[in-house]
């Protein structure tokens, strides 16, 4: 039966890391299943331990911050407002749902990754330049943040999937050799 856990945890750390690239809390479903396991595991057989639990929960802290810090910190170092953070945080997450879905099309996971990242990137810049705009900058201006809103969003997005893989390998080698 411990058996058959393991694969259920295996299943729910590879969807939480899918989930991730989708702008949703893939890394808070790795560190839930981890403690679930580590919670329900039988003496004898595989487990986690509550230590190892800890480290993916503050890993999965840190990617957060990382990825809020990123799209922020490169929205502000060129002059961008709060309403166009603000835009380009929602921008960003209607993109990724909306990339995941338009890449399901040609390829079904893979283009679902890469269309939900792209597709994200571009709603930051869009939600970006529509919030700068609306506070009464030019086009010019506009861009600038939204560029910013862009590259902060890949950043981050690309530092919190890194993380994802490093809570993915470190969740399963505890599953499977702890």
């Amino acid at each position: 039966m411990a058996y058959f856990e393991l694969v259920l945890l295996i299943l729910a750390v590879l969807a939480g890391w899918i989930l991730t690239l989708l702008s949703l809390p893939g890394n808070w479903l790795m560190v839930a299943a981890a403690a679930i396991f580590a919670y329900l595991a039988p003496e004898g057989g595989p487990d986690i331990s509550w230590t190892t639990v800890a480290v993916l929960g503050g890993l999965a802290t840190l990617a957060e911050i990382i990825e809020f810090a990123a799209g922020a910190l490169g929205a502000a170092k060129v002059g961008g407002s709060k309403r166009g953070a603000v835009l380009a945080a929602l921008g960003s997450m209607i993109g990724a749902i909306a990339g995941a879905m338009v890449g399901a099309a040609p390829v079904p996971l893979i283009g679902s990754m890469v269309g939900a990242v792209l597709f994200a990137c571009i709603g930051a810049l869009g939600g970006a330049m529509l919030g700068e705009h609306w506070k009464g900058r030019d086009l010019g201006d506009s861009w600038k943040v939204g560029q910013a809103a862009f590259w902060g969003r890949l950043i981050g997005t690309l530092t919190k999937t890194a993380i994802a893989s490093a809570m993915a390998v470190i969740t399963i080698a505890a599953g499977l050799f702890f």
